[in-house]
């Protein structure tokens, strides 16, 4: 944070305070003391650090993620991801859990479609002749993104989703990941539903 934002911040919150503090007496001052701080800790939570991922692969190749917020068995698909035989590769399907199902504490669902997307796509990369590990990962597809190359440092990630009208989260996470990944990334658009 730039040295002059703090005590800015720290004027935009005491300055209302005290002048509801003077004006309206002290029932007013703890009300926008306490409104201040429901504003400051929303803030607060909807933040997302927004550092790099990953490493700059620099001029080598030859580690490959694939993220899957669709199912990867289109013909011509492993193509165009970039897949071969002579490249490692790890697929990571997401758990996209629904709104009510988050609430619900319902994860079985979202679980159970990753692995079918994980079967499904890994089944089409055989068919192709890559052999590929394969893992379910966090319903955010950034936070997924960000956990395996922890683990598996990729020089090449590609997104592999439906189209942005059918598939906005998706989309978004294209753009984010675009902005913010050290590797090279791809984002390459299949037919198929989308996932919710």
């Amino acid at each position: 944070m730039s040295p002059w934002k703090l005590p800015l911040i720290v004027a935009a919150i005491a300055i209302p305070v005290l002048a509801a503090l003077f004006l309206g007496g002290p029932g007013a001052g703890m009300t926008f003391g306490a409104l201040a701080g429901v504003v400051i800790v929303f803030i607060a939570v909807r933040q997302r650090p927004r550092g790099g991922i990953g490493e700059d692969p620099g001029p080598a190749s030859g580690r490959l993620l694939i993220v899957l917020a669709a199912a990867l068995e289109e013909p011509g698909a492993v193509e165009r991801v970039g897949a071969d035989a002579g490249i490692e590769t790890m697929v990571l399907a997401p758990a996209r859990i629904g709104f009510l199902d988050r609430w619900a504490s319902d994860v079985e669902g979202a679980r159970r479609e990753a692995q079918e997307r994980l079967v499904i796509s890994i089944a089409s990369l055989a068919a192709a002749g890559v052999e590929a590990e394969a893992r379910v990962g966090d319903e955010d597809l950034i936070q997924a993104v960000e956990d395996q190359l922890s683990s598996f440092t990729a020089t090449d990630v590609v997104l592999v989703s439906a189209d942005p009208d059918a598939d906005h989260e998706a989309a978004a996470a294209a753009a984010e990941l675009r902005a913010r990944l050290r590797t090279r990334f791809r984002w390459v658009q299949v037919t198929g539903p989308a996932v919710r």
